[in-house]
């Protein structure tokens, strides 16, 4: 027998406004409303919605929890102050990722995490099973809705002040209370709002009310890869690591986390493979699996709307990875060209 479908808080919401349901990560989520195109060109003109209450999210309090975080997570915990925020790795023993994600730290010990849906139970598994004394790790995920709004207009639209990237507080929008993080997976302008469970089609109605767009799925992966954003389970995965993945920079090497040491000799050594951007030289859409001549393979790819081309990220071999290297990429049975260029893949014009 399949699974039954997880819904998110506001899946009423999305049926009434007639999106296209698919299953995602477990949950039954919106693909699309009026169409991928048109919601990807609201958020890199305007705004547009997100609902992401299907992600996990980790409470991981106590005396000890900074300390314990700073063992596991790759970036360096210790330099985050009360109120700001960090992408970081979860990493094996290999330095293979089990998780990218984003701490917080709330401030009297207490530290919350927002992790990929289809990580919440290994994260959480993970890092329950090694909890130190003096620390709580707690799956707080079904408490909480959240909500990303981003675009240039974002903050305009919602009423909101402009805070630096990265950072959070506790606010208000239209009398429900809810925790304003500067941070998104788009490479707008935005917020990713969380708010009590019961809150979230409240919430929701409100942001739409504003002008705001609802956005699917499908527009979250092609903003995201026109910025070189990776996906897990995609671009990097347990049998990744974070040097050849492009992400050594979150990594803090100085720092002895799980993993350092292999990703400290992978970084001397040179990894063989890199994760590298790439666009079409040819009309053809890349999509993951597709073969590199020469060794490599697509890892994501889609129809760029803003650049109106192919464009994709893949695993190549180092000495590939050079920005302007040709590749023929296999397209259904067709070798295509293509071309690697420097993140990120579209850059808006100032």
């Amino acid at each position: 027998m399949e699974a039954t479908l997880l819904r998110t808080p506001i899946y009423e919401r999305h049926v009434a406004l007639g999106a296209r349901m698919v299953p995602f990560a477990g949950y039954e989520m919106p693909v699309q409303y009026e169409g991928v195109i048109p919601e990807h060109k609201a958020v890199r003109t305007d705004a547009g919605a997100f609902d992401v209450s299907h992600m996990g999210e980790i409470h991981v309090d106590g005396p000890t929890a900074q300390e314990f975080l700073q063992a596991m997570l790759s970036n360096d915990v210790d330099r985050l102050a009360d109120g700001e925020a960090q992408y970081t790795l979860l990493t094996n023993e290999a330095g293979g990722i089990i998780d990218d994600l984003i701490v917080y730290r709330l401030g009297h010990g207490q530290f919350y995490l927002v992790v990929n849906a289809s990580n919440r139970t290994a994260v959480y598994g993970w890092l329950k099973e090694r909890e130190p004394r003096g620390c709580e790790v707690r799956d707080a995920s079904d408490e909480y809705g959240l909500v990303a709004v981003q675009g240039p207009r974002a903050l305009a639209r919602l009423g909101l002040p402009e805070a630096p990237a990265f950072t959070h507080a506790m606010s208000e929008l239209d009398g429900i209370e809810v925790m304003v993080a500067r941070t998104g997976y788009t490479g707008e302008d935005g917020v990713e709002l969380c708010c009590a469970e019961d809150d979230s089609v409240a919430l929701w109605d409100a942001i739409v009310e504003r002008g705001v767009t609802p956005c699917g799925l499908g527009a979250r992966d092609t903003l995201r890869l026109e910025v070189c954003y990776p996906l897990h389970g995609n671009d990097i995965t347990p049998k990744t690591d974070a040097i050849s993945a492009g992400l050594g920079w979150a990594c803090a090497l100085d720092t002895s986390f799980t993993g350092a040491d292999m990703l400290r000799r992978i970084k001397d050594e040179g990894p063989t493979r890199r994760l590298v951007p790439f666009v079409m030289e040819e009309r053809a859409v890349p999509r993951q699996g597709m073969t590199i001549e020469g060794g490599g393979e697509v890892t994501s790819g889609t129809h760029s709307p803003m650049l109106d081309q192919g464009i994709g990220l893949a695993y190549v071999p180092a000495a590939s990875a050079t920005p302007e290297t040709q590749l023929g990429i296999d397209v259904r049975g067709k070798p295509r060209r293509a071309r690697v260029v420097k993140k990120p893949i579209y850059r808006k014009e100032r």
